[in-house]
């Protein structure tokens, strides 16, 4: 008689991770992603994951993340049914290219349940319709294929990866046409200040620059390269 394989269960739902504090949501909502890439070598996704069909309204939310495999979708519908008001769907393809697993039904799903954006590491399809409904997509372009309800695994709330980033639940999602940032929620508070203030002390040097003053004289570039070429008397390296 034949022992039967062991196997993982094909599904898991991770805890459900806190919501974003109102007053964090309010201060990322200040900010533009290229205020975080200023300060920042981690947390943006690859650019490669852009905003499909240019509609890229800034926007922020908590990470509803999820693992969907290959051409199989179940798992992403049913985490639709467990989003909160002003989630974003963090979708990690597992290294699918092929298969669209975001369409305007799926998406119209998704913003009746609260969700407010999706970020896909993969292609969507209906894409010109989903911009015509408002619904923001993060993805790597459009595909014709789509998904289906093969029931053959996938998880969520879990750790994910997107675009080279690991993007955990509940993480703080800032989003726009520059690309995408996720960071945990304390980190991305951190942050936001810093750009802020980084932000108003550097509108203000704008305001304060005479004109007709070179960049470099303002920004203090001219004065380093000065500096070095009279240390190496103008000499060019070899």
């Amino acid at each position: 008689m034949n022992t039967p394989l062991p196997r993982p269960p094909k599904y898991f739902l991770g805890p459900e991770p806190e919501p974003l504090d109102d007053d964090l949501i309010a201060l990322l909502a200040q900010l533009e992603t290229t205020m975080f890439g200023h300060i920042l070598y981690w947390g943006s996704v690859d650019r490669g994951i852009q905003a499909s069909r240019g509609f890229a309204p800034r926007t922020v939310g908590r990470a509803l993340t999820v693992q969907c495999p290959a051409a199989d979708s179940t798992i992403l519908h049913h985490a639709i049914g467990l989003a909160k008001q002003g989630d974003i769907l963090v979708i990690d393809r597992l290294g699918d290219d092929k298969y669209a697993c975001l369409g305007d039904g799926v998406a119209a799903a998704a913003q009746e349940a609260g969700i407010v954006g999706a970020i896909i590491d993969g292609p969507c399809t209906d894409a010109d319709e989903m911009a015509r409904m408002q619904f923001p997509v993060w993805c790597r372009g459009t595909a014709p294929v789509t998904t289906r309800l093969l029931d053959i695994a996938g998880r969520v709330h879990v750790p994910v990866s997107c675009g080279g980033t690991v993007v955990m639940p509940g993480a703080a999602i800032l989003a726009d046409s520059d690309g995408v940032f996720a960071l945990p929620p304390d980190e991305a508070r951190t942050m936001a200040e810093i750009a802020l203030t980084r932000g108003r002390i550097a509108q203000k040097r704008r305001e304060a620059r005479r004109p007709g003053v070179a960049l470099g004289a303002a920004t203090g570039a001219t004065r380093l390269v000065e500096a070095e070429l009279a240390r190496d008397d103008g000499k060019p390296s070899q």
